[in-house]
């Protein structure tokens, strides 16, 4: 059983245009130090724009991307605060108010960069993972930083003529020997999550071979209908939208 242990970051926050209007911004992808790829909400966020937080920072729109994406550069590293100043941004259909951040967590969530759960793993409780290896059920990790590109709807007619979203993962060493130890027993390899299936299935894309070999960077596979699996045997997933990239993954796997 392969698990994603990507953690969802408080990635909302609230700044302020020199007029006093209020933006969100919603950090996206981490580019460098202080640059990253954000969503915005607000009107007129242009290029060279000063945007200042009350605790301090303050915040350059460096670059227009397409739509409310824009690169914006932070006058300090925001990591370290963003417990303190940001809200975790929850998907449309959870209407209550979080109360308890840790509630959309995975139990075994441990390295910070998704702006999304991996929903699958949020059924799994710490003693249900301890009854699964109770049974010998062998866990096998990855980490796949979820963006939100993930459920921006397939507008075009064709969906091989939809551009596809790039999340960054990696697979290392050490869980790559599990898989393929597994493998080579006859063991099935069961992926909780779309995450954990598109993270594995660009490892073996990008090895090669029969063997899948670590990897680490940015992902643009689309699996649509049609596509041959590699290397996941069984799937663990939620409730997917229509027009979904996710969907039409779902329906590559079960036809």
């Amino acid at each position: 059983m392969v698990i994603n242990r990507t953690r969802v970051i408080p990635a909302r926050l609230f700044v302020k245009k020199p007029s006093g209007g209020k933006v969100e911004l919603l950090l996206l992808r981490k580019k460098s130090e202080n640059i990253w790829e954000v969503l915005v909400g607000g009107r007129s966020i242009k290029k060279g724009l000063f945007l200042h937080h009350d605790s301090g920072f303050s915040v350059e729109v460096l670059d227009e991307l397409e739509n409310s994406r824009r690169i914006v550069e932070f006058s300090q590293p925001i990591e370290p605060d963003l417990d303190a100043i940001g809200k975790m941004p929850l998907p449309p259909y959870i209407h209550e108010p979080l109360n308890k951040p840790e509630r959309y967590q995975t139990v075994y969530a441990d390295r910070s960069g998704s702006a999304a759960a991996p929903t699958a793993g949020l059924h799994f409780t710490k003693k249900l993972v301890d009854d699964l290896r109770a049974r010998r059920i062998q866990f096998a990790e990855i980490t796949l930083h979820v963006g939100l590109d993930t459920f921006a709807p397939v507008k075009e007619d064709d969906p091989v003529n939809h551009k596809i979203h790039q999340e960054w993962c990696e697979l290392d060493d050490a869980n790559a020997r599990i898989i393929n130890s597994a493998r080579q027993n006859d063991k099935k390899i069961i992926a909780v999550g779309t995450t954990t299936t598109r993270a594995l299935e660009t490892a073996a894309y990008q090895s090669g071979e029969p063997e899948l070999k670590p990897f680490m960077g940015n992902t643009s596979l689309f699996i649509l209908p049609g596509y041959q699996f590699k290397i996941v045997d069984g799937l663990i997933t939620n409730f997917h939208l229509p027009r979904s990239t996710l969907i039409m993954m779902i329906s590559a796997f079960a036809g």
